[in-house]
């Protein structure tokens, strides 16, 4: 009985191990979601196209997305956005359903703003992908998070990627603060993904 049980045991953790390493490697992009909301927002999330000159939306600068008042609904995701700021940190994101629970997947956080000692409440977050960490690694480009941290930080920036509102972290920004929440940026609105990096200063 006990040798079934450690046998049970044993097979449990091997495919528990087994199915981690294939999560790692081969998380779609559609994440591990809950329901066909949260897909469709992973999809937004792990874009790997680039976009064309028509996707870009030439209103959008980082003054604009930082623009205070209620912005839940002032731009669109089906829009690309160019912006230029002040690198003001970077760091790994949290391990979520997006990029399939992975402690090694994790997007990588870029804090942008108009000078380099704004607070977090007048500061835009840009997100880097591991789907786009991979094509810049095919591309000779080393998009990691000590590599940017080290190379951007207190630099003049421009960033070019995909607009995304991520409604999660709506509470949490200057612009839609719910009372109560921990406050540490000026929109929920992001450039997810990151498609270039380009320091200009």
């Amino acid at each position: 009985m006990r040798r079934r049980y450690l046998i049970t045991l044993v097979i449990v953790i091997l495919s528990l191990a087994l199915t981690f390493v294939l999560l790692d490697r081969y998380c779609p992009a559609s994440g591990l979601p809950l329901s066909s909301a949260r897909r469709a927002e992973h999809l937004l999330k792990n874009r790997v196209s680039f976009p064309s000159s028509e996707d870009f939306d030439a209103r959008v600068t980082l003054a604009s997305l930082l623009q205070p008042g209620n912005d839940e609904n002032r731009w669109s995701d089906t829009r690309a956005a160019r912006v230029e700021g002040y690198v003001v940190s970077v760091g790994r994101a949290g391990i979520e359903m997006a990029n399939c629970w992975s402690p090694c997947r994790r997007d990588i956080h870029i804090n942008v703003a108009l000078r380099t000692d704004a607070p977090a409440n007048e500061q835009l977050i840009v997100e880097v992908t591991p789907h786009l960490q991979q094509w810049a690694a095919a591309n000779g480009l080393d998009w990691s998070a000590e590599t940017l941290e080290r190379s951007l930080i207190g630099k003049w920036v421009r960033f070019e990627g995909w607009l995304f509102y991520d409604s999660e972290h709506a509470k949490e920004s200057a612009n839609t603060f719910k009372e109560g929440s921990d406050l540490w940026r000026a929109t929920a609105w992001e450039i997810h993904p990151v498609t270039r990096i380009e320091v200009v200063k």
